[in-house]
């Protein structure tokens, strides 16, 4: 009977203890009291996982997730950066930066593992305090502003030519709705809003991969290289008997492909670069909702999304140069429709873009709002109206800077030149270094050495990108790029 007894009592203490320390762990919303355990243990046992819900969104949808943060308005101005820096240039920095990214993404998990911190925002906290906190916020915020103005650009300016091909109605006429500043600001009202308000990121896991498949369509813009001729016609010139003279005679200069080239415009090719692989505000909230999470599987999931982003980036820069060569615009779906823009190909591709973009500025919404939580409600609990406030109030900010912007390339240029490195090299490595405890990795060891130089070359591209899009801006180069 004693021993029963016992054994009831100590039973008991357990499940006390248990309780005990799970009450404490949830009583703690920065994740202060989260402990190396989150890592995977030596042992096989099931590692810790983040505390706040349970992760129920598998693999394959975080791929979509992640993949859609990836993907957006960055591929179609590569045949741009292909054409101001060659084939083979353009490739390796293509590679460089692919890699570069990945590698970002492994010290932003592994900082992470240590603290159980779930929040890119909440690592600059535990490295730096305040200041860390704020510069990761204000990076976050300023990256994704920039990527949602240049996603919702693309339906200001393209969904009015989509209109005008279905209605066949005259490129001139005063119809309102064929003003792109009516279309984007109701586009952003019916449909990205209600996305935008959903309370967490896995629901649009669906809509992830609805919108990649409308960018892999986006390949399909490849068939046109076997049809478009080079030089090629200009649609507003096919009534002229002049247009084949005027163009034929420059066909050397500007219908051969090269390997290496450097011009005042290939300042913008590692801003756009970066710009188009900077998912990192995305990753720990998308490894937050994993199920089962590890650091493995998030690494896993990471480089399946930047490896198929890798690869339509190419196709789509390459075939893309190689169908207008050193006539490419800074958005290549203007230069098709300078061909034909009835094209029935090409109607459909805009119409995948613009879907595309369009279910992706949820995705990049949420990262902002909860950078906006952390900076200036770090204390509060969940709540509908603020969550549904800073969405609106977002939009209706990126819905100005679309309406007033002048050319995608300077969204492009100057985000991807100053937050873009910042959320790639710069604050992963230093978050990495500080977070890390010296004992297991001291300052001389081989990863905090490798973190150092990572920072070091991030503050390198961008004072070196920053300097040439100043020196190409007093130039007055990048107006002749052409503005839209």
């Amino acid at each position: 009977m004693k021993e029963i007894l016992l054994q009831n009592n100590v039973k008991t203490l357990i499940v006390v203890t248990i309780f005990t320390h799970l009450s404490c762990r949830y009583d703690d919303p920065e994740g202060a009291l989260e402990s190396a355990e989150f890592l995977p243990s030596g042992d096989g046992k099931k590692s810790t996982r983040f505390t706040d819900f349970e992760g129920k969104t598998s693999v394959g949808m975080s791929v979509f997730n992640l993949g859609n943060a990836i993907m957006g308005s960055g591929i179609l101005g590569l045949a741009y950066a292909m054409a101001n820096t060659g084939i083979l240039l353009f490739l390796f920095l293509l590679t460089a930066v692919a890699a570069l990214s990945s590698y970002s993404i492994h010290l932003l998990l592994k900082s992470s593992g240590v603290v159980g911190i779930r929040a890119y925002e909440q690592l600059g906290y535990r490295a730096f305090g305040t200041p860390g906190k704020m510069a990761a916020g204000i990076a976050i915020t300023l990256q994704n502003i920039g990527a949602m103005s240049s996603y919702l650009y693309i339906v200001k300016s393209e969904l009015p030519l989509v209109i005008q091909a279905f209605l066949k109605a005259d490129p001139n006429s005063d119809l309102w709705y064929l003003n792109g500043n009516y279309l984007v600001i109701m586009v952003s009202a019916s449909i990205i809003l209600p996305l935008a308000l959903m309370k967490q990121l896995g629901y649009l896991g669906y809509t992830s991969g609805f919108s990649l498949s409308c960018m892999v369509f986006f390949l399909s813009v490849i068939y046109k290289k076997f049809q478009i001729p080079c030089p090629f016609e200009e649609f507003s010139m096919n009534v002229t008997s002049t247009h084949h003279a005027v163009n034929v005679s420059s066909h050397d200069a500007h219908c051969d492909p090269r390997m290496f080239t450097i011009n005042s415009q290939t300042a913008y090719t590692i801003p756009i670069l970066a710009f188009a692989f900077v998912c990192h505000p995305e990753v720990l909230p998308i490894y937050t909702e994993l199920r089962n999470p590890t650091k493995k599987k998030m690494q896993k999931v990471s480089n399946i999304s930047i490896l198929v982003m890798y690869t339509m980036y190419f196709l789509a820069a390459l075939f893309g140069y190689l169908t207008f060569y050193d006539q490419v615009e800074p958005e290549l779906l203007h230069t098709y429709s300078r061909i034909d823009p009835y094209d029935t190909l090409i109607l459909c591709v805009r119409v995948a873009v613009l879907t595309a973009v369009t279910l992706t500025v949820p995705i990049v919404l949420f990262p902002v709002r909860r950078a906006i939580q952390h900076m200036a409600f770090p204390t509060k609990s969940f709540n509908w109206i603020r969550h549904i406030a800073i969405a609106v109030i977002l939009l209706t900010v990126i819905n100005m800077l679309v309406i007033f912007a002048p050319n995608i390339l300077d969204i492009f240029g100057i985000i991807g030149a100053t937050s873009a490195p910042c959320l790639i090299f710069i604050f992963p490595a230093v978050f990495y270094i500080r977070i890390v405890p010296k004992d297991k990795e001291p300052m001389t060891s081989v990863p905090k050495i490798l973190a150092a130089c990572f920072a070091a070359l991030g503050v390198s591209f961008m004072v070196m990108s920053l300097s040439f899009i100043i020196i190409d801006w007093t130039t007055g180069a990048s107006r002749a790029a052409g503005g839209h």
